[in-house]
């Protein structure tokens, strides 16, 4: 059975981005620090990041998200993991015609349970990878995220948006995984239920 799994870069202030996102700095002032694993990688960071690759049956994301970098024709014609599905929480779905790749990107409007119900039909057994905070916080505050990982950089960003906000109770998280490369502590969660 598929994995609802959020993996997310982080400040170790709890930020995923920077103040001020913006289409041409869509992780904010200063937030591309957050993502040098991916940029300038050690070893351990492209094991890791090949291994999230082929684990990942579909993507589940918010439209804020997907409107930043599909707005200046950000991944092309895939999405954030190429031809993985994507289902994109919304309550305005693009129209039809601006989608430039419909056969990857689903629009979900009734809600985040039916958003991870659709994503798990198609993963085929593999993860269901949540991409960014709202949508992450959503699937905790509604019991369906099974693990977390924090790509965790070495940063004060001293503002922009939090992962841990809106979550509307306590959380109890087991250890599983822990890699340490020169460009982020890389911490994976169980989230106990």
């Amino acid at each position: 059975m598929s994995k609802v799994i959020s993996g997310i870069s982080m400040s170790l202030d709890g930020f995923v981005t920077g103040p001020d996102v913006t289409r041409e700095q869509q992780l904010g002032d200063g937030g591309d620090v957050l993502h040098r694993w991916l940029h300038e990688p050690d070893p351990r960071d492209t094991e890791l990041l090949d291994g999230m690759r082929e684990g990942a049956g579909a993507l589940l994301m918010g439209r804020l998200s997907y409107d930043l970098a599909e707005g200046d024709g950000g991944w092309g014609d895939g999405g954030p993991a190429g031809p993985v599905p994507c289902f994109v929480l919304t309550h305005n779905p693009p129209a039809p015609e601006t989608v430039r790749a419909p056969s990857v990107f689903t629009f979900v409007t009734d809600g985040v349970r039916s958003a991870v119900e659709r994503a798990k039909a198609v993963a085929g057994g593999k993860v269901v990878a949540v991409h960014g905070a709202s949508v992450a916080q959503q699937c905790l505050a509604a019991g369906l995220m099974d693990e977390i990982q924090i790509h965790l950089a070495p940063v004060l960003l001293g503002g922009g948006t939090r992962l841990f906000e809106h979550l509307g109770g306590r959380f109890l998280l087991e250890r599983v995984a822990v890699i340490d490369s020169p460009n982020a502590t890389h911490l994976r969660y169980r989230v106990v239920r």
